[in-house]
């Protein structure tokens, strides 16, 4: 039986707040990795099993490139994101299409409204309608597509777990967390997301996180590419005021959240958090994977402090903030 997480085996990592009444507990697990990979704490059970949903993308993202993807700056920042669907970032997913040769019509990803309200209200007064292109996993689909035009596999069936280019990536998913993939379901997007220890889900991260586009290695100079492109494009990864874009532009760190409350931070000395909300919620998964990598010194508290009062964290009431979402005592 798969050892997936479970009530006992979680911590309370974040609490919300109303009036100075505890109203609601975030329970969870975490991870942190020092600068040197060592494993520096543990909150719950860490070698649970987890599906680490969209904070798998850097690694599926590095894959896509070592099988030949030519993807560098924005649409390299494109091809880990969770965007929200903004013209500026359909354009670019759109670019990263046209210069394979390819369409809208090729993404296996669902049609979405974009999530950024501004542009769903502009389309909708525009009379415009749901697009492959917009939703928010479509520069990953268009990364994949892009690694089988430049490997020559076909690109029918590109999101079928037994396709050559998911087999390229499950393989290179194990190498970078060091251990065999325990399960694989299909994520929101459909494509393939495999089950990891939040432990091994760190490793990678961490691995990620502090290679060099310097090194001997091409996996490594991948990766470090890919965590430039990120810092130079915070927009990227997700959107104007949203919690990955003001994290790595406030912080410098690296990061990348999952559906169903994953998520992964890497700090600019290499330090690593992994955490999971066991009830799927994210609302509270930067401040809390910051507030760790703080806590191992990684990350000065002050600036931890700043990035918290720039993410929605606010408890309203009649429209005025009565309370705040902040770490729990299990940290």
């Amino acid at each position: 039986m798969l050892e997936t997480l479970t009530v006992q085996d979680a911590v309370e990592l974040a609490v919300v707040e109303r009036n100075g009444f505890v109203e609601s507990r975030h329970a969870g697990a975490a991870v942190v990795l020092s600068p040197d990979g060592d494993v520096v704490a543990r909150h719950g059970n860490a070698d649970a099993l987890v599906l680490p949903r969209s904070s798998l993308k850097p690694l599926q993202a590095i894959a896509c490139v070592t099988a030949g993807a030519a993807l560098e700056g924005e649409q390299l920042a494109m091809s880990t994101a969770s965007h929200t669907g903004t013209d500026r970032h359909a354009a670019v997913v759109r670019d990263m299409l046209t210069e394979g040769g390819l369409t809208e019509d090729h993404l296996g990803c669902p049609p979405a409204w974009p999530g950024d309200a501004r542009t769903r209200d502009e389309m909708v007064r525009e009379h415009g309608a749901k697009a492959r292109i917009r939703m928010n996993c479509s520069g990953k689909h268009a990364a994949m597509l892009r690694a089988c035009v430049a490997t020559g596999w076909p690109t029918d069936g590109y999101l079928d777990p037994a396709h050559p280019l998911q087999a390229h990536i499950r393989e290179v998913i194990e190498r970078l967390t060091g251990e065999k993939v325990a399960h694989t379901a299909i994520d929101g997007c459909g494509a393939p997301v495999h089950a990891l220890t939040l432990t091994g889900l760190a490793r990678s991260i961490h691995r990620i996180g502090s290679a060099s586009d310097r090194s001997p290695f091409a996996l490594h100079r991948v990766a470090g590419s890919l965590v430039r492109a990120v810092r130079e494009n915070p927009w990227a990864i997700e959107g104007p005021g949203r919690p990955d874009t003001i994290a790595i532009e406030r912080l410098g760190v690296f990061t990348k959240h999952g559906a169903e409350g994953v998520m992964v931070m890497v700090a600019p000395n290499g330090a690593t958090a992994a955490l999971k909300m066991l009830d799927g919620s994210s609302r509270a998964s930067s401040v809390v994977a910051a507030t760790l990598l703080a806590r191992a010194g990684a990350l000065a508290e002050a600036d931890v402090a700043a990035l918290a009062e720039a993410l929605p964290l606010a408890v309203l009431g009649g429209g005025n903030p009565v309370g705040v979402i902040r770490p729990g005592s299990g940290i």
